[in-house]
């Protein structure tokens, strides 16, 4: 239980993915924390800046749960455990925050978690913050829908490999996804996964942002968009769910996501359709700064581009 722990302080300004993954035409990312039951809390970024101060977009921009196979052993190994345990610590968040007083005089019983991250989760249960629950099995899918429900949580969901088979659920809901559209591999977590995925649920009305979870390959989200558009979504689906969709999903959609009068100069100029291989980026703008287009990539390039000759 770490509900309390904020990503943001383990965020590496200098770190060398940064420059890679911008100058292929990412200017803004969701950092998350890594798999525990409740994982803490995640940013949202800009990549640019010498500190973390000057990266922050929105911090908290939501609170992360695992609802997969890889949280069974925080349930005792059973999936109805983990939601029982979930229930337990959300029902004591609630009760430490209409008893803290009490709860600081130790004049109640010992709760589920440390007092710090039963009052991080009380914005969550208050509905002032997401939750974004990782979820891949329909059944699990289902599981975050009703604890959604249950305790009237603004809902998000990552992952939602099986979301195809109850996308009008999903929608009916007005719970928005990020989907990783490359992925159809079938796993313990997902057997019905599928790449129209991305698809499916679009076409039922959910609102869809599109993700790579692999750091050191971010810059692969394009191909994530292209693929999803040849497995489905159109060309504007797509687009807009690299741009202004994740804006609205994290409610910054009044600074970013799109080009308007007024909103944070994070441009792109591509020298064609950003989703073909072929094309590349010219320039990049991140809070109307022009990022110049080198990396540690592109220095090695450089550096050993002429080897100096060997006898």
């Amino acid at each position: 239980m770490a509900a309390a722990f904020n990503v943001a302080e383990g965020i590496n300004p200098a770190s060398t993915l940064i420059p890679v993954t911008r100058i292929e035409g990412i200017t803004t990312a969701l950092a998350t924390p890594g798999a525990n039951l409740i994982s803490g809390q995640a940013v949202l970024i800009d990549l640019d800046g010498s500190t973390i101060e000057q990266m922050l977009v929105k911090s908290p921009a939501g609170m992360v749960v695992y609802l997969n196979e890889q949280a069974k052993d925080e349930g005792g190994g059973s999936r109805a455990g983990v939601t029982e345990r979930l229930r337990r610590v959300f029902n004591d968040a609630l009760e430490y925050g209409r008893r803290k007083a009490e709860y600081s005089r130790a004049q109640m019983q010992a709760l589920s978690a440390a007092a710090g991250d039963l009052a991080a989760l009380l914005p969550v249960l208050r509905g002032d913050q997401p939750l974004i629950a990782v979820a891949n099995r329909r059944s699990d899918i289902a599981t975050a829908l009703r604890l959604a429900r249950e305790y009237k949580l603004k809902l998000i969901l990552a992952g939602a490999a099986e979301g195809w088979q109850i996308a009008g659920e999903i929608a009916r809901a007005g719970v928005p996804v990020l989907v990783q559209p490359l992925d159809n591999i079938p796993s313990y977590d997902a057997l019905g996964i599928r790449y129209e995925n991305a698809a499916f649920l679009a076409r039922a009305g959910v609102k869809v942002a599109l993700l790579e979870t692999d750091t050191h390959n971010s810059r692969n989200l394009r191909q994530q968009a292209g693929n999803a558009v040849s497995y489905g979504m159109t060309w504007e689906q797509a687009l807009r769910a690299v741009t202004l969709s994740p804006a609205e999903i994290f409610g910054v959609a009044d600074r970013y996501g799109s080009l308007e009068p007024g909103k944070v100069a994070n441009v792109v100029v591509w020298s064609g359709d950003p989703f073909e291989f072929t094309t590349g980026v010219e320039h990049v703008f991140i809070r109307g700064r022009e990022i110049p287009l080198k990396s540690r990539q592109t220095e090695l390039l450089e550096r050993y581009r002429k080897l100096p000759p060997t006898y």
